[in-house]
């Protein structure tokens, strides 16, 4: 949750991924929500145990390293999207989350990894399909063209059809 309420998706994260170490290992709240976009199974596992496991199998300096990683990829994500265009938000952002060429979210996940409103990123987004770019259906998107996405991504911008859908 962002200071004004508003909420910043940072991650898809997927099997195996350890969630809620941060929280563990200074015990401070959890600086985040996890939310499963399928059904999944999760463990959860009291602060105590998990300290008795880390301790017994000495991965102090692996966790460290795990959070480490984890903060600076949300401090990149902020700082990155915090001065680019609509476009290029929404380009990266599908990049980041994309598993494989899909990217299992609704426009409403989008607009909040973007930072954007649910209507700029569908404005994008149609651009994208017009663009033969993507190809969306509910709560999915689909890559079609990964090296025009990542040339939006980054500065190369290709011709994007901007007219309006209809």
């Amino acid at each position: 949750m962002e200071p004004d309420g508003s909420e910043l998706l940072l991650a898809v994260r997927g099997a195996q991924d350890l969630l809620g170490e941060l929280a563990v290992l200074d015990g401070e709240e959890r600086s985040a929500t996890v939310s499963a976009l399928t059904s999944c199974l999760a463990y959860a596992v009291t602060a105590e145990r998990f300290h008795r496991v880390v301790h017994e199998f000495e991965l102090h300096g692996l966790l460290i390293r795990r959070a480490i990683r984890s903060l600076r990829e949300g401090e990149g994500i902020r700082a990155e999207l915090a001065g680019l265009s609509a476009v290029m938000r929404v380009a990266r952002t599908l990049l980041r989350l994309a598993v494989g060429l899909e990217v299992p979210l609704t426009q409403s996940e989008v607009a909040a990894a973007t930072g954007l409103s649910r209507s700029a990123v569908a404005g994008e987004l149609a651009a994208l399909r017009r663009s033969h770019i993507i190809t969306t259906a509910r709560r999915r998107m689909v890559i079609r063209d990964l090296d025009a996405l990542r040339a939006l991504a980054w500065h190369e911008r290709p011709v994007l059809d901007t007219r309006p859908e209809g």
